[in-house]
């Protein structure tokens, strides 16, 4: 057999396998795609590097897209009528749930400029005979609660609530008298709250409760007090202002079951609320006017802040209306105290 015969298969197997050999270095030697990113320390940023030396398009989930593409949707908080009357579907807590209504709050001094020292009413036999034996200064204290009866009565609108109010004005400093209470006002309502959410002259109304109320103080002759009412209460919002005004209609009574058949020409037809929320301070002013009696009132309160879980409580009213005893008496007070409850 020739020589090259036997040398050329070999030649050709040798050749093959050094070609090979050589390819297989080259490669080796060549940097695979995303080998910098190894090195990236933070995850994320490893990730977006991979994906792009692998030209991928990084896909997000759906959820962490809609919170990525607009932030402001997971961190807007509802406004305050909204959360507090639960307007908006997603606010919706159920039925028969204790949640707070008016402000709860303590005043351990709340001083007077003029006592109702002798109250009185044109209703037959229905002023004191004689002075009452009260100091100028005594403690106050109101709490207010709610809870949902019926919810969406008119498909995904429309609540039945019913609430209680308790004003107590005590004349705790009167020793002399055993201390007692000299006035306590007892409010319970029925109302529907409404959604609404119309834009109006650029506020925006949230909402609308129709509702029943009866006041009276529980008292016997001669200082009982009470009326009964309609009323319909518009809330309206515009970035940190919040206005509720609320006209009322007296239902009339008998002149003898009337206690006080001139309240109207006091405690007016309505009242108007103005509430301003500012980096943990609320301050609100309400009033009232009576067209008939020429007659009103008003209250001023602040709230402000005193550690993380306390709010101070300052509280001013003027005019008529201080306390249900005290419809047709003009007097000025003010309290200092603190909030039981958020605002």
């Amino acid at each position: 057999m020739p020589v090259f015969s036997f040398i050329t298969p070999y030649s050709r197997s040798i050749h093959l396998g050094l070609t090979t050999l050589a390819l297989s270095g080259s490669v080796l030697a060549a940097p695979l795609p995303g080998q910098d990113c190894v090195s990236t320390a933070d995850a994320a940023s490893r990730l977006s590097c991979y994906d792009k030396a692998l030209n991928r398009t990084a896909v997000l989930p759906a959820q962490e897209l809609t919170s990525e593409a607009t932030p402001e949707a997971s961190t807007k908080s509802p406004s305050p009528v909204t959360a507090n009357w639960e307007l908006d579907p997603n606010e919706k807590r159920g039925t028969f749930k204790l949640i707070p209504y008016k402000l709860n709050y303590l005043l351990p001094i709340v001083h007077s400029n003029r006592p109702n020292m002798r109250p009185s009413s044109p209703a037959v036999d229905h002023t004191a005979a004689e002075d009452q034996a009260i100091d100028a200064t005594e403690a106050k204290f109101q709490f207010s609660f709610k809870t949902k009866a019926w919810e969406n009565i008119f498909g995904d609108n429309g609540d039945l609530w019913f609430a209680y109010t308790q004003q107590s004005n005590w004349q705790s400093y009167n020793g002399k008298k055993s201390s007692p209470f000299r006035e306590t006002n007892y409010e319970p309502e029925a109302f529907v709250a409404l959604r609404t959410d119309v834009d109006v002259l650029g506020w925006k109304w949230r909402g609308l409760n129709l509702g029943f109320v009866h006041q009276s103080n529980g008292r016997p002759l001669p200082l009982s007090r009470s009326w009964n009412r309609v009323y319909a209460e518009f809330a309206l919002e515009r970035g940190n202002f919040t206005v509720l005004a609320r006209p009322w209609y007296r239902i009339p009574e008998s002149t003898a079951k009337d206690d006080n058949p001139d309240i109207r020409d006091y405690m007016g037809t309505g009242d108007l609320s103005v509430v301003y929320t500012n980096g943990g301070h609320v301050l609100s002013a309400l009033g009232r006017y009576s067209t008939s009696g020429k007659h009103g009132g008003g209250q001023l309160e602040w709230a402000f802040p005193i550690s993380k879980a306390l709010k101070g409580y300052l509280q001013v009213t003027s005019g008529y209306g201080a306390s249900l005893i005290d419809y047709n008496h003009s007097q000025t007070t003010i309290g200092l105290g603190v909030l039981l409850l958020p605002w």
